[in-house]
């Protein structure tokens, strides 16, 4: 492992430390610890350079707010959007390492390496609040809010991507559980990062697989399927299907292999580290490519 993808790990691994370590169960239930979750968020990104924009709302009394930055396109293709997002917020009783502490590490280390890059698109990068129960599927869902309020203003998104649950991995036979009949087509070792998309974003994912897989030779599986299959519709992209927006969902696959999924247990040290790092370092060469050549 090289000095870069070491750092990178230590970078990953303190991001998860801090939120689900640190501060522990993130929720409007524990309104301080959710807000320290926003000001670590916030001040990661600021020391970056980026300028955070804050979409709030209240909930019963709470102000809540999804954390947005922007790298904006140097190009004629500027108005489109390739947004990429993950949820700060933990269920009640649990830390939430890897749901979804993980996905925010990535989030924030793939926004740093974009600042090296001139992208032709808008890239987007997006904390969202309130994703978990009893938000979910609701209006009061950070990412509903979001996307709606998009849609209202006309925004080109090409492509949401959201990072939900992606750093429990194993080569233990057995460790991957699915639906009925998809053990058929998948392998049973959970070695892989998986990207999940509805029928109507089948196109926008399979141009995010390809690319990945062009820049990464970590194992990668896809699926296009029915939104009703157990796990498919559970994260933020469905707010963005909701709207009308290609979107997909990049995980583990959460409680088809990660046994700690909502439960106390969900601690740091149960996270797959130098994996979490080999996925964020190929995510962010695959969106990079799309903020250069267009989704489609």
């Amino acid at each position: 492992m090289s000095d870069d993808d070491q750092a990178l790990v230590r970078r990953l691994r303190a991001h998860v430390a801090w939120l689900a370590g640190e501060i522990g169960v993130r929720s409007v239930f524990v309104p301080e610890a959710l807000q320290r979750a926003a000001a670590y968020i916030e001040s990661e990104w600021a020391t970056l350079g980026y300028e955070v924009e804050r979409l709030e709302y209240d909930v019963s009394g709470i102000r809540c707010a999804n954390l947005i930055v922007t790298r904006t396109g140097s190009g004629a293709r500027r108005n489109e959007i390739l947004l990429l997002g993950a949820h700060y917020d933990s269920v009640v009783g649990s830390p939430g390492a890897n749901d979804n502490a993980s996905g925010v590490a990535a989030l924030l280390e793939i926004s740093r390496m974009f600042q090296a890059l001139e992208p032709a698109v808008t890239v987007r990068f997006v904390a969202f609040v309130n994703e978990e129960p009893p938000f979910f599927w609701t209006r009061q869902q950070g990412s509903m809010v979001y996307a709606q309020a998009a849609r209202r203003q006309g925004d080109d998104i090409r492509l949401m991507a959201s990072l939900e649950t992606i750093g429990c991995y194993s080569n233990q036979p057995g460790s991957q559980c699915y639906p009925p009949l998809f053990r058929f087509f998948y392998p049973d070792c959970g070695n892989f990062i998986g990207i999940v998309s509805d029928f109507s974003s089948r196109s926008a994912m399979r141009r995010l697989a390809a690319a990945f897989r062009t820049q990464s030779n970590f194992p990668l599986q896809t699926i296009s399927t029915f939104r009703f299959v157990p796990g498919v519709a559970w994260s933020d992209h469905r707010s963005f299907w909701r709207q009308g927006y290609p979107a997909v969902m990049v995980t583990d696959t959460a409680f088809y292999r990660y046994r700690h999924y909502h439960a106390p247990t969900d601690t740091p040290d149960k996270l797959a580290y130098p994996e979490l790092a080999k996925v964020t370092l190929g995510l962010f060469k695959a969106f990079a490519i799309l903020a250069c050549e267009g989704v489609g």
